[in-house]
């Protein structure tokens, strides 16, 4: 993204969906997977919005100016000095990532607007810069950089500033994700959680944190037996998401490495060997135990993302 450059108006912006914590990496993990929302801008001098999106989700996204993508393009583009000169937009999207599922919608449409103006105004902001401003809209970072970077990510916060690292893992993996027929939204499952925790449960989470990084950078596929495991957010939210530790427990059992909420839910993410070709199973199993209690879900087999976002001119 930093060495393009185009001076028309138009541009095409395709996004990955991500998920987020991977478990034990409460709000600094995530991850880039290979659905996609895509988005066609036109940038226009006069001071006008057309807004149109098909797929996932449509009826739930607003049309005008509070459009979340619009708004963040509308930030860059105000950051670049170009205000005076792009007033309006027309927006057409095709939405690919489910909505209030846990995959990273809002942070896709807040990184396509930041993507999509960035380029159309020749690239003035770093991936730096815009991971910079979709923190600042989104309020963390945990979704925004692996939609930016793409791969996965580890993202700390300090003052002003979000330093983000990127990797691609040695162990080529599968995601299978479990999607409920029911949004849940990330203010619920945030109010859930505890104002503290327990000092051994931070431990927990701090050993696996950092044993998951290791593994995957490592290529240590034994040690992430154990990795993905959670004691900070995932068992104040299983209340949210019926089924969750059963169908946790049967994505285990069909050989998965490791299971997590995917974000902040209700998807639920396993992860497993590409090498093993048990995918099909894994997601047949988490579907069937969800239909034990009472949840409709269907799966989505996918690989990771590798590039983030990415912006052409049309």
């Amino acid at each position: 993204m930093d060495n393009e450059t185009s001076s028309a108006k138009k541009v095409k912006v395709k996004v990955p969906g991500t998920s987020a914590n991977c478990g034990s990496g409460f709000d600094c993990l995530g991850l880039a997977a290979t659905i996609y929302n895509e988005f066609e801008f036109t940038f226009l001098e006069e001071k006008r919005l057309d807004i149109s999106a098909t797929g996932e989700g449509t009826e739930l996204i607003p049309t005008d100016e509070k459009n979340i993508v619009w708004q963040s393009a509308r930030l860059l583009i105000e950051r670049a000095g170009e205000g005076d000169k792009i007033k309006g937009a027309e927006i057409r999207m095709v939405n690919h990532v489910p909505m209030s599922r846990g995959l990273g919608s809002s942070a896709a449409a807040i990184v396509a607007g930041l993507v999509g103006a960035n380029a159309v105004v020749e690239n003035p902001f770093s991936r730096q810069d815009i991971l910079k401003f979709a923190t600042e809209i989104e309020g963390h970072p945990d979704n925004v950089a692996p939609a930016i970077f793409g791969g996965f990510t580890v993202s700390v916060a300090e003052k002003n500033q979000v330093h983000t690292f990127s990797f691609l893992p040695k162990i080529k993996l599968k995601l299978i994700v479990a999607v409920p027929d029911f949004p849940l939204s990330t203010k619920m499952a945030r109010q859930v959680l505890p104002q503290s925790i327990p000092l051994q449960d931070a431990v927990f989470n701090i050993s696996r944190a950092s044993m998951l990084v290791a593994a995957l950078i490592e290529g240590k596929e034994k040690f992430l037996s154990c990795a993905f495991d959670d004691a900070i957010h995932q068992p104040y939210r299983t209340k949210l998401v019926p089924g969750m530790q059963e169908v946790f427990a049967a994505a285990k059992k069909s050989g998965a490495l490791g299971v997590a909420l995917s974000g902040a839910g209700p998807c639920l993410i396993a992860f497993s060997a590409a090498s093993k070709k048990i995918e099909s199973d894994i997601a047949s199993e988490m579907v069937q135990t969800f239909k034990r209690f009472n949840v409709q879900a269907g799966a989505l087999i996918l690989d990771l993302d590798t590039h983030g976002a990415v912006a052409e001119p049309v």
